[in-house]
């Protein structure tokens, strides 16, 4: 492998890196917009294993908006990434695969204002799988599907 192609390969994976850790942000800060931002225009998530949805990103965008109101803190830490490149149209490189586990703690909103430094009330955790593509304005979502392994609720 000449120094150009392993450079090359370095800066992909930091660029997938970064999206990965942009997708966590978005859910996290509920910045909507960035979180669609994130997905190609075909781009679909799924998190029924989580008692969610599966559909368009918009779509789901729309609805964990709705649905993660219910949460004042969000902070899902994704770990453990796996990336493989792939092959399309006979380019190398063009596809990614990445498997990620994720740990979310989140604190259910009470009402007030401002939050109380409380532990979090709820906390699940699992696994990623993230489709990405290259495309002309950099490496994005093409599908994510959760795969909620454990889970823990108040009380």
């Amino acid at each position: 492998m000449t120094q150009r192609v392993e450079l090359a390969a370095v800066m992909d994976r930091l660029a997938v890196d970064g999206l990965i850790t942009d997708y966590a942000v978005a859910v996290d800060d509920g910045d909507w917009t960035a979180y669609r931002q994130l997905f190609t225009a075909d781009g679909r998530a799924d998190y029924r294993s989580a008692g969610g949805i599966e559909g368009e990103a918009g779509n789901v965008a729309s609805w964990l908006a709705d649905t993660l109101r219910a949460f004042a803190m969000r902070q899902h830490l994704i770990v453990n990434r796996r990336v493989r490149f792939g092959v399309l149209d006979q380019d190398t490189g063009d596809t990614a695969q990445v498997q990620a586990d994720y740990v979310n703690p989140m604190r259910l909103a009470d009402g007030r204002a401002e939050a109380p430094a409380e532990a979090p009330d709820f906390i699940c955790g699992g696994r990623y799988s993230f489709a990405l593509l290259r495309t002309p304005e950099g490496w994005r979502v093409h599908e994510v599907v959760v795969q909620e392994k454990w889970r823990r609720l108040p009380g």
